[in-house]
């Protein structure tokens, strides 16, 4: 049997060639930083579609989120087949108390699909000045889509 881990490192070497090959032979400049995070992303995905690779700045981006320093809607989200997914609503926010459940898939913010986006992208978007309105588009299984529109507050981690 063939150790696994030669087999890893014959995977790694192919991935490194065809990077190098995309680099060297491709019509516009290869961005690897965001070409590296792409391939995690696409193999975290392939194993669990709940689970993505978050950098350092994504990481700190997704800290904010829950640490009071911006006017938000109090979810926590992850991105699934191209949609937000809430994974959960804070108690005691706007998401909360517009009925907004965990699995609703948000698909468009303020009329702008999602689709295309990454994550951080959407979040960003989610965010605001404190006392702002947004319209988010909910897909909720066994339902239409549905419109919400939400009163940004700053969001108090518990």
């Amino acid at each position: 049997a063939e150790d696994p881990r030669m087999v890893t490192y014959q995977q790694l070497d192919l991935f490194a060639e065809i990077l190098a090959r995309a680099r060297q032979d491709y019509v516009t400049e290869v961005d690897e930083k965001a070409a590296m995070k792409a391939a995690i992303n696409g193999m975290l995905t392939s194993l669990d579609p709940h689970s993505s690779y978050l950098d350092p700045d994504d990481f700190r981006s997704m800290q904010v989120q829950t640490s009071g320093e911006y006017g938000g809607l109090g979810i926590e989200v992850t991105m699934e087949d191209g949609f937000v997914k809430v994974i959960s609503p804070m108690d005691d926010t706007p998401a909360s108390r517009a009925g907004i459940q965990p699995g609703d898939l948000i698909t468009s913010i303020n009329g702008k699909p999602i689709i295309g986006q990454t994550l951080n992208e959407a979040v960003k978007e989610m965010r605001g000045e404190k006392g702002t309105d947004i319209d988010v588009t909910i897909l909720r299984e066994g339902e239409d889509p549905f419109d919400v529109t939400l009163t940004r507050e700053v969001i108090q981690q518990k």
